[in-house]
């Protein structure tokens, strides 16, 4: 996770767990985890490669642990290697 002040928005980078574009990467953590993020490449004209995706952070705290156990469960998973 990248540092966050004054938003309800957390950038993680997911270069460690797949060389995907992001809105590949934003489409499979949907499908596959349960969580949905944002790609930071629909706000660029032009994008970079980027592998970056914005989580919104302004829900309950029970929200939040159960994405963060998703992400997690989704990231051991076999069948993701």
């Amino acid at each position: 996770m990248l540092p966050a002040a004054g938003t309800y928005f957390q950038l993680m980078d997911y270069s460690s767990v797949s060389d995907e574009p992001d809105l590949v990467m934003a489409e499979r953590l949907v499908r596959d985890a349960g969580v949905a993020t944002i790609p930071l490449s629909v706000f660029y004209r032009e994008p970079p490669k980027l592998r970056l995706l914005r989580l919104c952070f302004a829900k309950r705290d029970e929200t939040l642990r159960e994405g963060a156990h998703r992400l997690i469960n989704w990231a051991h998973a076999p069948a993701r290697a």
